[in-house]
């Protein structure tokens, strides 16, 4: 049976590492992309760098929990309606404004 609230898109957007939420988080402010641009977002935030290969392996792990999909004529990324509603969940959370069941009191 299908979530009917976006308390289960939050709980899997914890088990992602921050590379995963901040490509997530990127997807979400540039629209599609392929993954050049992508990973230019992320070396002009990360202090360390990144790997390209590591964005792709990323983006890929994105794709299989369907965050996010990968349109084979164009390579472009894009963020799925389960992906969208994972980043506002987090979001929600992040803000302490979360409406899960045991959540803030």
């Amino acid at each position: 049976m299908p979530s009917q609230n976006t308390e289960s898109d939050a709980i899997s957007l914890a088990d992602l590492s921050a590379t995963h939420r901040d490509l997530l988080w990127v997807l979400s402010q540039t629209g599609p992309s392929e993954s050049g641009p992508l990973y230019h977002a992320l070396t002009d935030y990360y202090t360390d760098g990144i790997d390209h290969t590591c964005v792709c392996n990323t983006l890929e792990e994105l794709v299989e929990r369907d965050l996010v999909t990968k349109q084979t004529n164009d390579s472009q990324y894009r963020l799925t309606e389960s992906g969208r509603r994972a980043l506002s969940a987090r979001q929600a959370w992040q803000a302490g404004t979360h409406n899960a069941e045991g959540g803030n009191e």
